[in-house]
């Protein structure tokens, strides 16, 4: 098929790109860099310089390629993260996944797209109550911490947009992702003891390999149907086992250990929460609806071959 990609180098973005080439797609590339649509083209792929927040832009690109599918990993996350004004880091991720999303939707439906798989998120999002491993018909989290409450209302505007659009309208919730051109930032701060392990580290996260978000895109693509798929990996783990586990593979000292009240002193409402009362992801209607399996089955084998620049010291599963 012919899939329009608007955000092909982001992350996941500039994973996809190159695996739809490869199984015989026809791919235009969206990109706001002039240098890195030469990137794209070199792949293969017909490219596009576009503004995901110009209307009229999304829509004469996507008249002038018309696609039978498009895929929206438009992000724009910029500089260090920064979880005590969550919202203002993700100001332009949000606006991408509202205006972006209806203006991506409304070019679909103008030019007879019928299939169109939108990037969103599963982990901090998760009500904090019940058990510890969420599925896709459990509700999201109905009080988010403050600075994170725009971030919310976004994810749930995406999701609520797709599903109700009048085309086969796909949702991927991917879960954490680590890889190269993810796991970097954590890394360092790992290896500095930077990233302390809250209160009893009780919240629980669900992990995905970047390689592994492409090829689960991909099925979506070419096997889903309308909904919402979580994509992680079999393993939801609680932070007390993954983040020491983690600092051994790198080679770093153990995590330190801190109190709620320091951690909140000195992190902020969101960084407690994620640490303490965070919900997992299942990945089984994912596995079983789009014959898709995550190439790193867990974060272990994950974290010990799939780091961005860490070597594998033979740690134990």
């Amino acid at each position: 098929m012919h899939v329009f990609v608007a955000g092909a180098t982001g992350a996941v973005g500039r994973r996809l790109v190159p695996r739809l080439l490869a199984r015989g797609h026809r791919v235009t590339a969206t990109t706001r860099s002039a240098a890195k649509a030469g990137e794209l083209r070199a792949l293969g792929a017909d490219a596009v310089v576009l503004d995901g927040l110009d209307a009229a832009a999304v829509g004469q690109a996507v008249a002038g390629a018309r696609p039978d599918a498009i895929v929206h990993q438009m992000t724009a996350l910029a500089g260090q993260p920064n979880l005590r004004r969550f919202d203002d880091w993700f100001a332009t991720t949000n606006e991408l996944r509202t205006q972006g999303t209806q203006h991506l939707l409304a070019a679909a439906q103008a030019t007879g797209v019928e299939r169109f798989v939108a990037q969103s998120y599963t982990g901090w999002t998760n009500a904090r109550t019940g058990g510890p491993v969420k599925t896709e018909d459990d509700p999201l989290d109905a009080e988010p911490a403050a600075a994170q409450r725009k971030t919310m209302a976004a994810v749930r505007f995406l999701e609520r947009t797709v599903r109700d659009a009048p085309l086969d309208g796909i949702v991927l919730r991917y879960g954490n992702f680590y890889g190269p051109g993810a796991s970097e930032s954590q890394v360092e701060l790992v290896r500095a003891r930077k990233l302390p392990i809250i209160g009893s580290g009780a919240g629980v996260w669900s992990w995905i390999h970047l390689d592994d978000a492409a090829e689960a895109t991909i099925a979506a693509l070419e096997r889903g149907t309308a909904g919402v798929y979580q994509i992680v990996d079999d393993e939801p783990a609680p932070v007390a086992q993954w983040l020491p586990y983690l600092a051994e593979v790198l080679g770093a000292k153990p995590p330190m250990r801190v109190p709620v009240w320091l951690g909140r002193l000195a992190a902020g409402e969101v960084a407690v929460r994620w640490m303490t009362e965070s919900r997992g992801a299942s990945n089984e209607k994912a596995k079983n609806a789009l014959d898709w399996r995550p190439g790193f089955a867990s974060w272990r084998d994950g974290f010990r071959n799939g780091l961005v620049d860490a070597p594998a010291p033979g740690v134990a599963s």
